[in-house]
């Protein structure tokens, strides 16, 4: 079977956030199980970009509304991630720096979908799936049904997985020229909530919808940003498969990122070591619990909560722990979160901005990960930090109920609390805590989540039984 996945993200190549992860690895696993599995996506200014070579395979002429532009499409040479992979430049459209973040975004994205419907047109075979991924993409089936030029595609089966459905791609009737021609009648496929909705436009014309985990989806029937009566009424083609990570990449026995590695028979000694490299490093006191917080300091994360929880936590639980803070977003949250480093005693830090480097030695070096968010649709961190021996404390919430069962249950491994709220955090740091002076429990939690499986080789199979439904 030939899948093409077209998003806007794929790490190494561009990377903000869990999509990224995930479109880097579900395709090299597929190509492992003996299918031909490609990714499209933008060709933005990398160093990915610059250090490797590519092909030129396809030059292309078409318009955005009353805009008429070129394209081009490059291939890698190596294959190098495991997979084929195709950059999409449009000349001062795509070609910049950042992922997301412009005045242009929705321009910018509809082009490149425009673009990559108009290259398939011209290819002399067709894949047997259109994978797409998130709003950035999720036109495209709406293009192969529904728009002139692109009949030829309309055969070609279609699939959608929505990574988060808070950002949906929404423009006003007035960018309507952008959807290259279709049949008028049909502009109900594009619209929801009073504007073109991309995300909405996908959910309605794909022929299969998925989320990234199956308690995702029975949230987003009650909480989807608007979206959840068509949800409801699409129910019959949507099913949740739980993202899984890339165990070659994420190992802490080989982890490229830092030098003390360990297994299931030596994670004592090698958290140890870590642990005590990331105290010196940020003037933590390495007998304390570490408990950390990795990603985008924003609400759906829950980052606004956390410098009142770690305040609570030193005046009603003590200062017995150690907090480390990784991430950015929020301008405000991240004021707040530095102007507490002044009232550190040897026990908190924080570093603003992302360091790759810095997130794989606190997954290997913490006691615990805190993920308070609001919504958390798979959630990727709390599956590194399994893989790295780190309990992890989470809202019971999408994914995070999907995979952390709490310590007080039966089998159970990690800490939950059910409301994204400084009480129900501080309470699951307290809980934390007390778990610490368990040594023998916490070295038994330890092997135990080590060995739990999320890799991608049990999803990848639910995505192939998927695909083959609808061939």
């Amino acid at each position: 079977m030939e899948i093409i996945h077209v998003s806007a993200e794929c790490y190494p190549v561009a990377k903000a956030g869990g999509l990224g992860d995930v479109v880097g690895a579900l395709p090299k696993y597929q190509r492992q199980l003996g299918h031909v599995a490609k990714v499209v996506m933008p060709m933005y200014r990398t160093k990915f970009l610059l250090a490797n070579e590519w092909d030129v395979v396809h030059k292309g002429y078409t318009h955005l509304g009353n805009w008429w532009f070129n394209y081009t499409v490059i291939k890698e040479k190596t294959n190098k991630l495991g997979f084929d992979l195709y950059l999409v430049d449009i000349n001062g459209v795509l070609d910049r720096e950042k992922v997301y973040g412009y005045d242009d975004d929705i321009e910018r994205f509809v082009a490149f979908q425009v673009s990559v419907a108009d290259w398939l047109v011209a290819w002399k075979h067709r894949p047997d799936i259109v994978h797409v991924h998130d709003h950035q993409a999720a036109l495209i089936p709406f293009f192969f049904k529904y728009c002139h030029a692109y009949q030829s595609l309309a055969d070609i089966p279609t699939v959608l997985t929505i990574h988060n459905a808070q950002y949906q791609g929404w423009m006003g009737w007035d960018k309507s020229t952008y959807i290259p021609a279709y049949d008028t009648w049909k502009t109900g496929m594009l619209g929801w909530g009073n504007a073109i909705n991309s995300l909405g436009s996908g959910i309605k014309c794909a022929w299969k919808v998925t989320t990234v985990s199956p308690t995702y989806l029975e949230e987003m029937r009650s909480n989807a940003n608007g979206l959840e009566a068509l949800l409801e009424y699409e129910k019959g083609k949507c099913s949740g498969i739980l993202n899984g990570i890339d165990n070659l990449v994420w190992d802490p026995s080989t982890d490229g990122y830092f030098e003390d590695h360990f297994t299931i028979e030596t994670v004592e000694e090698g958290k140890r070591k870590n642990k005590e490299l990331l105290c010196q490093r940020f003037q933590l006191d390495p007998k304390k619990p570490l408990i950390t917080f990795i990603g985008r300091l924003v609400g759906e994360k829950g980052a606004d909560l956390l410098p009142q929880a770690i305040e609570d936590s030193f005046y009603y639980v003590g200062r017995r722990m150690n907090f480390l803070i990784l991430g950015s977003g929020f301008p405000d949250v991240e004021g707040r979160l530095n102007a507490m480093k002044g009232l550190s005693r040897g026990d908190y830090n924080v570093y603003i901005g992302y360091d790759e480097a810095l997130s794989h030695l606190m997954y290997a070096g913490a006691d615990y990960i805190l993920m308070p968010s609001r919504v958390e649709p798979c959630g990727l961190n709390q599956l590194y930090a399994l893989r790295y021996g780190t309990i992890p404390v989470v809202r019971n919430t999408g994914g995070l109920h999907d995979t952390v069962l709490d310590y007080g249950d039966k089998n159970g491994y990690g800490i939950r609390f059910n409301h994204a709220s400084v009480g129900d955090m501080t309470h699951g740091i307290w809980r934390a805590v007390e778990m610490y002076q368990q040594s023998e429990k916490v070295k038994e939690i330890r092997q135990h989540i080590m060995q739990l499986d999320f890799s991608w080789e049990s999803s990848v199979k639910s995505y192939m039984q998927l695909y083959e439904s609808i061939k």
